[in-house]
């Protein structure tokens, strides 16, 4: 992302541009800096804008050739269109030769880096990954945010947020503004602020109760449920999600076996880099035996359910009751 901050803060700017990966608060971050850059002005005569799959290339294509409206450039943003995914070679072919008037900007969730689009617009452009940032990262950038509206925060504050509310940054941001509303009239925020007006990621409440359950705190593990259920959440989307914690815990385990470091873990099992550090800790309290007999049950408690033979909400409540017992 260096390069992208730099061609905006001189103005030298590529003809293409493809801002592709998870995090999709910073793909749009970027989307509307570049669209401010390419635009000055609020330029709405030379922007075109295209979304989803079905996009007609050849209707793309005739917009890039038409000249600007007194301006430098024509802007056309393309958002997840697939291209990058299925052949578009016709279009590929049309970049590498494209006129200087015209400038595209990708933003997709999938991309193939062997495919023909990537490599035209690596070619011609500037192709930028915004992949799930690190802690590290996540508490510069939370950082950041609380100093420009002139408040303070500790590390360890912002960390307690970060575990609460979750690693997506767009959901952080929400967060962030509704405690710089409550604590409007003071200078710092507090984890006590955080404990307010936050709210805590069902799957954070997920990972709590297993953490009752693997400590045995049985009325703990409990209490978690039943908040939930206040929450209206489905019991059955309640096991579900245990069971995929399980899941997880039993292959982070084994990744773990096999000698393998948190960066991998993490890569290997899709999570965040700050999540896996907190699920190799959690998978300690658990024998691998253990947690496929637990995965085993989760499924039989399910067919029970939907057999009838069961209720929902007494079903779960048996199944943490059963490995929550000292």
């Amino acid at each position: 992302m260096k390069s992208l901050n730099e061609d905006i803060r001189t103005g030298r700017l590529k003809q293409v541009y493809l801002l592709y990966g998870e995090e999709a608060y910073l793909k749009k971050q970027y989307k509307d800096k570049l669209t401010r850059a390419m635009l000055p002005d609020g330029d709405t005569v030379n922007y075109a804008y295209y979304e989803g799959k079905g996009i007609h290339i050849p209707e793309l294509i005739d917009l890039a050739e038409t000249m600007p409206f007194f301006a430098e450039r024509r802007l056309i943003v393309v958002e997840n269109s697939g291209f990058f995914k299925n052949a578009a070679p016709e279009l590929a072919d049309y970049i590498k030769a494209m006129p200087d008037t015209a400038c595209f900007l990708f933003v997709e969730s999938e991309t193939d880096k062997r495919s023909r689009m990537f490599k035209a617009v690596k070619d011609k452009g500037r192709a930028v990954e915004m992949g799930r940032q690190d802690e590290k990262t996540l508490i510069l950038w939370v950082g950041g945010s609380v100093k420009r509206e002139g408040k303070q925060i500790k590390e360890s504050t912002v960390r307690h947020l970060i575990s609460k509310t979750g690693t997506d940054m767009e959901n952080l941001d929400r967060e962030l503004e509704k405690l710089f509303c409550y604590a409007i009239d003071r200078d710092e925020i507090t984890a006590a602020d955080i404990d307010a007006v936050c709210t805590t990621q069902i799957t954070n409440k997920i990972f709590d109760m297993v953490e009752a359950v693997a400590a045995k705190q049985q009325k703990k593990a409990l209490d978690y449920y039943y908040d939930l259920l206040a929450l209206k959440e489905p019991p059955m989307r309640i096991l579900y999600l245990l069971s995929r914690q399980f899941k997880l815990l039993y292959e982070v385990k084994d990744l773990k076996r096999r000698g393998f470091d948190k960066a991998q873990i993490a890569k290997t099992a899709g999570l965040h880099p700050f999540v896996a550090g907190k699920y190799i800790s959690q998978c300690r309290s658990f024998a691998g035996q253990e947690l496929k007999s637990i995965m085993e049950d989760a499924a039989d408690t399910e067919e029970m359910v939907k057999t009838g033979r069961l209720n929902d909400v007494m079903s779960v409540e048996l199944f943490i009751v059963k490995y929550s017992a000292a």
